[in-house]
């Protein structure tokens, strides 16, 4: 092997093994999945891909004599380290770094070079999750833009906004030692404006009526609840807040479940004179469905989805969808 390919090399290794797994009416098969990297770093600092296939046989032998599990050749994969290899989400991989950068004590040293990066596959991740979830759509030029979320129009503005929040937190907060964390502002870009869209069309209205609407008097927007303590404002969450990990916190989630069943919830719902199945804000009368357990519900009909989703025991309804339900 040539001298210049001699570098370091990442041997990304998944072992699966089939196990049975017993239940009250059915027995199943389930496959066990376990992922693990393993580098080669030797004393001269490079390791050779012949080294790289050695650990990888005796890895297949410890694993299949002493733990009874069978590597997966598809699976199983040699990288060279200079390029990414998946592994719990990132791309990881080894920097080729020469720039020179000065030290505290006024000497300069390559700091970056042959030091490990974990990156945020954007493409096959976040794009991914943002098509999944309906928040984004592709033109046919190839842009791509933010979009109205239809499954949450019958959420509450707090709601709409809460599970927003829940969601840019748990993915900003897993990929916070990422070296390009700061390429999640576009991400954050399209959850906000999302979130604007959907609580535009649920008021019939423009994003910059939303703005007007939940204005803060200092720049910003959030929604206004009522707390024992006096009102307070449900803001859109910053990203960057989710780094550090002794800050991320889901009070906001909490406070999405406590409001929704506050005792002047129904009267709000009431007032609001939606239908919260069909979206009608047409009907002369609305009226509250009421179920004894969520838990009874079987999730057949598109209420008890709905129900089920909210985790609510009441539902406002038109007069129509109200005799259909009972029918």
């Amino acid at each position: 092997m040539a001298r210049s390919e001699t570098h370091k090399t990442l041997l990304t290794c998944r072992a699966a093994t089939e196990g049975t797994e017993k239940t009250i009416k059915t027995q199943e098969t389930a496959i066990i999945e376990t992922v693990s990297i393993v580098g080669i770093l030797p004393e001269c600092m490079n390791g050779s891909r012949e080294d790289c296939v050695d650990i990888k046989r005796k890895l297949t032998e410890f694993v299949a004599g002493a733990l009874k599990m069978k590597l997966s050749d598809e699976k199983t994969l040699i990288t060279h380290s200079s390029n990414p290899a998946r592994f719990l989400g990132y791309d990881v991989r080894v920097r080729r770094d020469n720039s020179v950068r000065l030290r505290s004590d006024g000497h300069t040293q390559r700091l970056m070079n042959s030091t490990v990066e974990l990156k945020i596959p954007i493409d096959d991740k976040l794009n991914k999750f943002l098509f999944s979830k309906r928040i984004i759509l592709q033109t046919r030029d190839g842009k791509i833009k933010p979009k109205k979320r239809e499954p949450l129009l019958h959420l509450t503005d707090f709601e709409i906004v809460s599970t927003y929040n829940a969601e840019l937190r748990g993915i900003a907060n897993y990929y916070g030692i990422a070296s390009n964390f700061r390429d999640l502002h576009y991400f954050a870009y399209l959850m906000e404006y999302s979130c604007l869209k959907t609580l535009a069309n649920r008021h019939k209205c423009q994003t910059t009526k939303i703005r007007e609407m939940y204005k803060d008097g200092l720049g910003g927007w959030g929604i206004p609840y009522e707390t024992k303590t006096g009102k307070k404002r449900l803001y859109f969450a910053d990203y960057r807040e989710c780094r550090n990990v002794k800050r991320v916190n889901d009070r906001m989630a909490i406070k999405a479940v406590m409001h929704s069943h506050s005792t002047t919830a129904f009267e709000n719902r009431l007032k609001a004179k939606v239908c919260e199945l069909c979206g009608s804000e047409n009907s002369p009368h609305y009226e509250l469905h009421h179920v004894n357990k969520v838990k009874n519900l079987k999730g057949k009909t598109k209420w008890e989805q709905i129900m089920i989703a909210k985790r609510r025991k009441t539902m406002v309804l038109c007069r129509d969808c109200h005799v259909k339900i009972h029918k």
